[in-house]
């Protein structure tokens, strides 16, 4: 595997080549101010008015004109084409959360691409910015403080089991299954906490609920890091 290509101690945005909304790279810039670009991305990133620090892909979708305004120490070439450039950029970067911007709200097969994307171990969690919702992959225990009747979808990427506390419907003793048992249109009764007893499950909120989220990775990752760093010193 290369090495990272971009590690950082504050958020960091991920853009691609798929459908924006006014305002979707804007609003997760705010809150992760290094842009980083997937392959054909960068070209909307220039479109935009940004020039992102790095450019991670196969290449393939950039033309020549937008190669040419980009660094040429910018570009990252990743030849091997069993992967999405989104899943090639996110095994380069390592920061606290990713925001995934133009990877929703596209073609439906790019979306459950996404999807398959983020269940797979990248160093960084990612949440995913579309039209309506904030998507992100539960990792171990998260907690959200939520207001009442917000809606809280769970969706199983393969059979998993959690613990909720703060649920309308609590999910403990249930198996979330994509052949069978799903959690969406949950509701939250107030501030809720999640956990995952293995990979697979998929939180789906509000997209007003960005930075809420992003907030509760960041610290997720800072309290983890503490509990390591003893470790790696003795």
């Amino acid at each position: 595997m290369k090495e990272l290509i971009v590690e950082r101690f504050e958020p960091v945005t991920l853009i691609g080549a798929g459908a924006l909304d006014p305002g979707d790279l804007e609003a997760a810039l705010a809150l992760a101010p290094t842009l980083v670009a997937a392959d054909g991305g960068a070209a909307a990133a220039l479109a935009a008015g940004y020039m992102p620090v790095a450019v991670i892909g196969d290449l393939d979708s950039l033309s020549a004109d937008v190669q040419a305004d980009l660094p040429s120490d910018a570009l990252h070439h990743v030849a091997e084409q069993t992967t999405t450039d989104f899943d090639k950029a996110l095994r380069m970067i390592d920061a606290p959360v990713v925001l995934g911007v133009g990877f929703l709200g596209g073609r439906i097969d790019h979306q459950l691409a996404g999807f398959n994307t983020l269940m797979q171990p990248h160093p960084s969690p990612c949440v995913l910015l579309g039209p309506q919702e904030v998507v992100f992959h539960l990792r171990g225990e998260i907690a959200l403080p939520l207001e009442p009747g917000e809606v809280v979808s769970l969706f199983p990427m393969q059979q998993v089991t959690g613990w909720s506390e703060g649920l309308e419907w609590p999910i403990e003793g249930l198996h979330l299954d994509p052949m069978a048992r799903v959690g969406t249109s949950n509701r939250a009764e107030g501030p809720v906490r999640l956990r995952a007893n293995g990979p697979g499950m998929l939180v789906i909120l509000p997209r007003v609920r960005l930075g809420l989220v992003t907030q509760a990775l960041v610290e997720k990752a800072h309290a983890e890091l503490t509990r390591v760093e003893p470790a790696v010193r003795d």
